[in-house]
């Protein structure tokens, strides 16, 4: 019995091996932050990157399991406008190492598989740069203070869909969401909160976005 066992061991993980493909992937990431209750505030896009590896193995004809390591560089602008000036605002920008898991679920036509794919993933910031400004003028300690109180950690999904060619070139578009705060309330200091003109970044919900990715796999 532990010999058979042993052998569909063998199978399947040779199966698996011989049904998996090592790649590299990277793409163009346009990302902004949420809030929602504000005010004469208006939240736009940052075009950014993304690069890394990827693991591809086919589970049967139609699902295929995409680990990847990636580096994620998202960000936003905030900007709050009073009679048509600029009166405050805040260019967010962070880099996270994350981890994510693509599930994929398409028909193998030969030369090209057409697919659809939902992705949970996890990360921690490696990068953080916040350049605040009031009047035009950048003010250095507020920008120290909210780079400590943001959230080393994220969390999140993605979903789109995407074409694999010649089993070798894959292209996707996927919409994603981080999930939770950018800034955590708890390190946030109510003196250095009180001198922001806008009082509320505590509410600013993390990124969210779309990644265009291209990969090659081996």
């Amino acid at each position: 019995m532990k010999k058979f066992l042993t052998i569909l061991v063998l199978v399947f993980a040779t199966t698996t091996l011989a049904h998996a493909q090592f790649g590299i992937i990277g793409g163009y990431t346009l990302s902004n932050a949420k809030a929602q209750g504000w005010n004469d505030v208006t939240l736009k896009n940052m075009s950014q990157f993304h690069a890394g590896v990827a693991y591809r193995i086919k589970m049967g004809p139609f699902f295929v399991l995409q680990p990847e390591l990636t580096y994620e560089a998202k960000g936003s602008t905030i900007k709050e406008v009073i009679s048509g000036q600029d009166l405050t605002s805040l260019a967010t920008q962070s880099g996270y190492v994350e981890l994510g898991l693509a599930a994929q679920a398409g028909i193998d036509l030969l030369a090209v598989r057409p697919f659809i794919v939902a992705q949970p993933f996890l990360g921690y910031q490696v990068y953080g740069r916040e350049n605040y400004q009031a009047a035009g003028i950048e003010i250095a300690g507020i920008n120290d203070y909210l780079a400590q109180a943001k959230n080393k950690f994220e969390w999140g999904f993605g979903v789109g869909g995407g074409i694999d060619l010649l089993n070798h070139l894959q292209f996707s578009v996927q919409w994603f969401m981080n999930i939770g705060q950018l800034f955590n309330e708890n390190a946030l200091n109510k003196d250095v909160e009180k001198a922001l003109l806008v009082s509320d970044y505590k509410k600013v919900q993390a990124y969210q976005g779309v990644k265009f990715t291209l990969g090659i796999f081996f």
